[in-house]
């Protein structure tokens, strides 16, 4: 009985958490689609940043006491540098790693979901931050969702957004209101 115990406490310990990875089994399941969604932002990623930037899932532990397996790093082409820290990114670098990441995470549910689509997004502002080769960067691949059948709305206040999108609905403010 006492070996029988053994064994339960021991899977007990590595579903919970207490193994080299400090990582339980829920973390595991999360980092394994962490490292799905990754793969398929950096896809996008590459295109906006136009092949400079790539996510990559990072499962190593900074602290022994942290755990491990929901980091993400950049690989920057340009540098070099393979495991950048995604809080260094710069405003812009880092809408667009959000936008990648937002739309590797439709594309895994699409795939996971037995086909069920994702259809519409909504992106909030973040484009003001974006210099014009990446705003352009950017806008194509909002675009080419569109051309894919996705109903894509973007909020913003850029004038090149004004002049780039055809269908659009704007709120201007006046004495009576918004």
């Amino acid at each position: 009985l006492e070996q029988r115990l053994g064994v339960v406490g021991k899977v007990a310990d590595v579903a919970n958490g207490r193994n080299a990875l400090n990582m339980s089994l829920q973390r595991f399941v999360l980092a394994a689609r962490l490292e799905e969604v990754a793969e398929a932002a950096s896809r996008r990623l590459l295109v906006m940043s136009g092949g400079r930037f790539r996510l990559r899932h990072d499962t190593t532990v900074a602290h022994r006491a942290q755990a491990a397996g929901l980091g993400l790093v950049v690989e920057d082409a340009w540098t070099g540098a393979t495991d950048r820290p995604v809080g260094a990114l710069s405003g812009g670098e880092s809408f667009l790693a959000s936008l990648a990441l937002a739309l590797g995470l439709s594309d895994v549910v699409l795939r996971r979901s037995g086909g069920l689509r994702l259809d519409a997004l909504l992106v909030d502002e973040g484009f003001g931050s974006l210099d014009e080769e990446t705003l352009d960067h950017a806008i194509r691949a909002l675009e080419e969702l569109r051309e894919h059948g996705r109903l894509v709305g973007v909020i913003s206040h850029v004038p090149e957004l004004r002049r780039r999108i055809q269908a659009r609905l704007e709120v201007r403010r006046g004495p009576d209101g918004a």
